[in-house]
């Protein structure tokens, strides 16, 4: 027998840059695309719509987007913590949100994940970089976590048999929420143990979204135990369909689907939880978890141009698609659940191996699936092995193995939260929580000693509060407006910024900001002058070529040419693109931008030009379809085929 064994490890993978963060404040509302039609609410469960209803996500505040990632691979060490015993092996990224790369099976020599062989950042986390592979841990709101791309703290702790686990945990920012991910192999077992602890540490409640997303190839049959599914797909509709098959195709298998869309199960109360994904050979992936994560779906990418547009942009082509099989605290992804204050819920989940009958008549196939499972995994061990591992969830770490964010150490600073198992220490504080470690010492937020891009904004209402209760300096007045914008107080977030800008030696942030606060009222002619006013302030104020200057100018830029383009100001457009660095002008999202003018000025030939091209739109949105109506405006031709990330039937 092996003892199980934590390691440090690397794989080295083609890999794109993450670059820089944007460092613009995030002031509009979130273009998700999981909503529904308010007409179809009605239709829906009780406890459904009401959770549906319950504290959408409005805005990335405190969070920043990410960008600043390209397209170009490169081989890279990845860091990487190993977790093994004689049975299994899994691989963990925690420098990439916790991911779980890989999880091999000994015995039959079988990878069990759709495992990605590049690291190919793109736009579809809630606040842009994610990537696709492997199980990935997604909390916050509606969509793919912020934390995708970003370090998780990471440490080695006794596990409930005597041996070892791998904790990771992080404060979520998007809901001020600290969770841990704790995974251990038991000796001897074919299951990976995962348990999950999400807290709320606050005097009131908070809403909680969680959903373990597990990439799998999708040359699989998707089994569970449900006769109904809820049906999502991009057209923004949610409606009750049958399982296995519907309009005459079965839909558990991936394949079948035209279109992208989600499926989640409706699976009825009392039965165990479980979804399995299995090959033509009857061999595969079972995840199974306590009663507490009631949901479980299928997404499907479809073979659809776009989909298979979409399947080949995230890694490299003829390297296989994939499909992903989740599971959540609600029935469905457009749902949050209340979280009490001064509370937490917890689960445990089993990932491992499964050989069943995957072809026949449904409800045959999904009682033998699961019979196989009962007899690997009993759903009593599951239930077991949860109650063994919540007295182990408060066991302070043995050996750090990675470090995350300072944003929790300052929550727990500012707090005095006491959260036994997942410390948050002090020596994590670092430049970016600096100025706000300052306002919680003296009560004043300092100004910066050489002039830059503004730093984070921390909006929760304890350091709004004392944002407007610190001397009223310019960087202070910019943040509480940044605060005030996101609580919804937009006239007295508007009068801050007016008052940085009587006082500030650096104008254009405050002059982005009453821009984008002139769009959202309407005034597109002013924002317009603002934003023009705010590119050419930077510009002259710009003190080098370093990473930070680039990524505001062609942030700030981009913005401009929009708010420009919009009021039929080509000209100036044009005159803000020439004074982005040239290296920003060559990337393939100011290369659409380009189009765009050229066509704004009556050179259909041109922007058709820059077409033909060619060129990859690095930051593309997840559901967007810039690029076709762009085309579209160009040209009656066909879409050409590097062009079509279309994710919904056509109209």
């Amino acid at each position: 027998m092996v003892v199980t064994t934590i390691r440090r490890d690397a794989v080295t993978l083609p890999a794109a840059a993450l670059g820089p963060d944007n460092p613009l404040p995030p002031l509009r509302p979130l273009d998700e695309v999981h909503r529904i039609e308010d007409r179809d609410r009605e239709d829906l469960p009780g406890d459904m719509a009401r959770q549906i209803g319950y504290a959408p996500l409005r805005g990335l505040l405190p969070v920043r987007l990410r960008d600043g990632y390209g397209r170009t691979r490169e081989p890279r060490r990845i860091d990487t913590l190993v977790i093994e015993n004689d049975r299994l092996r899994a691989t963990v990224l925690p420098g990439l949100g916790g991911r779980v790369a890989s999880l091999f099976h000994k015995p039959t020599g079988r990878e069990l994940l759709y495992r990605n062989p590049v690291f190919q950042p793109a736009s579809f986390a809630l606040n842009g970089a994610w990537f696709s592979g492997g199980i990935e841990w997604n909390i916050g709101a509606t969509g793919h976590t912020t934390l995708s791309c970003s370090p998780l703290h990471a440490a080695r702790v006794t596990a409930p048999d005597g041996g070892e686990m791998l904790r990771l945990w992080e404060w979520e920012r998007l809901r001020d929420l600290p969770f841990q991910v704790d995974l251990w192999l038991p000796e001897g077992s074919d299951f990976l143990y995962v348990g999950v602890r999400v807290r709320n540490p606050h005097e009131g409640p908070a809403p909680v979204y969680w959903w373990s997303n597990i990439a799998v190839p999708e040359e699989c049959r998707v089994l569970a135990p449900a006769q109904e599914a809820w049906h999502f797909g991009y057209t923004r509709r949610l409606r009750r369909v049958p399982v296995p098959s519907y309009d005459g195709v079965d839909r558990t298998y991936p394949l079948n689907s035209a279109h992208a869309a989600d499926y989640f199960y409706e699976v009825p109360g009392g039965r165990r939880r479980w979804i399995a994904a299995l090959g033509e050979d009857g061999h595969g992936l079972v995840q199974t978890s306590t009663d507490v994560l009631r949901g479980r779906k299928l997404f499907v990418w479809g073979t659809g141009a776009g989909g298979r547009r979409w399947q080949e942009w995230l890694t490299e082509p003829g390297t296989g698609g994939y499909c992903e099989i989740q599971a959540g605290l609600a029935r469905t992804q457009l749902e949050h659940v209340r979280l009490d204050a001064e509370s937490e819920v917890s689960w445990l989940e089993a990932y491992g191996p499964l050989s069943a009958r995957r072809e026949g008549e449904w409800n045959a196939v999904v009682r033998g699936a699961e019979a196989r499972l009962e007899a690997a995994l009993p759903r009593a061990a599951v239930d077991a092995a949860y109650e063994a591992w919540k007295p182990y969830a408060d066991v302070d770490p043995a050996e750090q193995l990675a470090v995350g964010s300072g944003w929790g150490a300052l929550e727990v600073r500012r707090s005095g939260a006491k959260l036994p198992g997942t410390p948050f220490e002090e020596s994590t504080l670092g430049e970016a929580q600096a100025p706000w470690l300052e306002l919680l010492r003296s009560g004043s937020f300092p100004e910066p000693r050489r002039v830059g891009p503004p730093g984070e904004t921390l909006v929760a209402p304890h350091w709004r509060d004392m944002l407007e209760t610190a001397p009223a300096r310019p960087l202070t007045e910019y943040h509480l407006g940044v605060a005030q914008w996101h609580a919804g107080d937009r006239a007295q977030a508007v009068r801050s910024w007016e008052r940085a800008l009587h006082l500030a030696p650096s104008l254009w942030p405050m002059l982005r900001c009453l821009a984008v606060a002139d769009q959202e009222a309407g005034h597109r002619e002013r924002a317009a002058d603002r934003y023009a006013e705010a590119f050419d302030d930077l510009c002259q104020e710009r003190r080098d070529a370093g990473e930070s200057w680039t990524a505001a100018t062609a942030a700030l830029g981009r913005e401009a040419i929009e708010a420009l383009l919009a009021v039929g100001r080509t000209e100036d457009a044009r005159a803000v693109w020439r004074r982005l660095h040239p290296a920003t002008r060559g990337r393939g999202r100011f290369r659409l931008t380009e189009a765009r003018i050229l066509l704004a000025q009556g050179d259909r030939d041109g922007a058709r030009a820059l077409l033909d091209a060619g060129f990859e739109v690095e930051d593309l949105r997840e559901g967007a379809e810039t690029i076709g109506e762009l085309w579209a405006r160009i040209t009656d031709e066909p879409l050409p085929a590097r062009y079509d990330f279309r994710m919904r039937p056509e109209d």
